[in-house]
């Protein structure tokens, strides 16, 4: 087996070159990883020449290097943010004490599980794109699609350090099965369900960026309050990447709809199906594939009441949401929040501890942050003079977690019977008549400077290049 140059192959700042006990590890690893990503990565793209960003250090300054490389080539690295001078524990029953610089016994078994969940979403995502870029709608968007994979593909590289490094047999063990997974399997599906979901246009590509890429947000950010150093310094690297995953689904979004905009007020129209004949997505498909990305999202927060989130938050393994930030005593033993049910019904509330409510504190901060991508998004159809405005459904709405699964609830929060949602259903989700004319949009437009009918072009370029850059070269 041919060996891996450590400082070339994977820029790192763990010493990879120095630990042999991790090399041996990595060693075959590293080449199932590569088979993996010739398998399940890109589809028919592993020969183009592709101007991607490289993270090649920690330093926000100069954290990362543009250049035109081939994907199998592309240097996946391993990076923690820098140690913080004795940094201790702030939430939990062990507050106040020295941050865990190796795994507590007690908490292996939990430890080991958080980061297998995280680890599974990365390759997940990337299987699930694999096939977008032979419908692209320009090359800065086929750029921008292969810079979300092998940032997807670095941050897979990121969990399986600390397995490797930290879990021996048990870590080498998940991180193999982290490649034999695969998403949508009926016999070796992905961990989460959103994460077996289809990824099979463009739109749904920029809804899944924005929405579920936000998701990876909420939960990093929760990881990076862990009292385990190695996963807080970790995740918090992944964050700065993970920022570029959710602009390209809110400015892929953006693009959609001024160019359906344009077209409303060029035909002075906001009939659907005049729109479609124009080539063009109409506002209210848009906003079913809102609706349905959104709530499975929301979903992958997990149950409303969670003795597993109170398990974590209490030993130290995973915090809220900027947990620093937050004025209370971080240990939450008699805080409470509040939930939904359905009661006589009716949506309602009541108060449950906050330990088992977790889950439900971090998806309402996820909420927030999502509603305001999407006024964003209803700016650009003010600005057009269009009165159509895109909503965020209500939490209850179309849910398979929780207290809440399977009820029957309306966007706008109303609990139906069968009868009433099945007769409203096609106004609020994607039907298949919906995905097959956004599917017959999608045709291959790969001339520098050249985008979709569907799409308008962005206002700059990656890294102040022109948009008309040779962001791919075919070969």
């Amino acid at each position: 087996m041919e060996a891996i140059n450590y400082s070339e192959k994977i820029p790192n700042n763990v010493n990879l070159a120095g630990d042999r006990t991790l090399q041996r590890a990595l060693e075959p690893w590293q080449p199932n990883n590569l088979k993996w990503w010739s398998e399940m990565g890109p589809d028919s793209a592993q020969a183009f020449d592709v101007y991607l960003r490289t993270a090649v250090s920690v330093d926000p300054s100069g954290w990362a290097h543009f250049d035109h490389v081939k994907m199998p080539d592309y240097r996946w690295g391993v990076f923690l943010t820098p140690a913080a001078e004795e940094r201790r524990i702030h939430f939990g029953e062990h507050l106040g004490e020295p941050a865990w610089q190796d795994v507590p016994g007690e908490h292996r078994a939990n430890l080991r599980r958080i980061i297998v969940t995280q680890g599974d979403t990365e390759p997940a995502s990337v299987e699930q794109q694999r096939h977008l870029g032979l419908t692209c709608p320009s090359q800065y968007d086929l750029r921008n699609l292969f810079q979300v994979n092998v940032e997807e593909g670095r941050h897979l590289w990121a969990m399986v350090y600390l397995l490797h490094r930290y879990f021996g047999r048990d870590g080498r063990e998940e991180a193999e099965a982290l490649l034999e997974r695969r998403s949508g399997d009926a016999d070796h599906p992905r961990i989460l369900g959103a994460f077996n979901e289809k990824t099979p246009d463009w739109l749904a590509f920029f809804m899944f960026t924005y929405f579920t890429d936000r998701d990876g947000k909420y939960q990093l950010c929760a990881l990076a309050e862990s009292s385990f150093d190695p996963l807080a310094r970790t995740t918090r690297f992944m964050l700065t990447e993970e920022a570029h995953h959710m602009f390209v689904g809110e400015s892929g979004v953006s693009r959609i709809i001024a160019r359906t905009c344009e077209v409303m007020n060029e035909l002075k129209t906001d009939d659907p199906a005049r729109l479609r004949a124009a080539g063009v997505i109409d506002l209210p498909t848009i906003q079913r594939y809102l609706n349905f990305h959104f709530s499975v999202t929301i979903d992958l927060f997990g149950a409303d009441q969670s003795s597993n989130a109170a398990t974590f938050y209490a030993a130290g393994l995973k915090g809220r949401f900027e947990e620093g930030k937050r004025n209370d005593d971080h240990r939450l033993h008699d805080a409470t929040y509040k939930v939904l049910e359905v009661r006589d019904g009716q949506l309602g509330e009541r108060d449950v501890p906050m330990l088992n409510a977790l889950n439900e504190v971090l998806r309402d901060d996820y909420i927030r942050d999502s509603i305001g991508g999407v006024s964003r998004w209803n700016k650009v159809i003010e600005k057009a003079g269009i009165p159509f405005r895109l909503t965020v459904p209500h939490k209850a709405f179309n849910r398979r977690i929780g207290t809440l699964a399977n009820m029957r609830v309306t966007p706008d929060g109303r609990v139906v019977d069968d009868a009433e949602w099945q007769a409203h259903e096609r106004e609020w989700l994607p039907s298949a008549e919906d995905r097959a004319f956004v599917a017959s949009l999608m045709g291959r437009v790969t001339a520098r400077g050249k985008f979709a009918n569907w799409i308008a072009p962005p206002a700059v370029g990656v890294n102040k290049q022109p948009v008309d850059f040779e962001y791919v070269r075919f070969n």
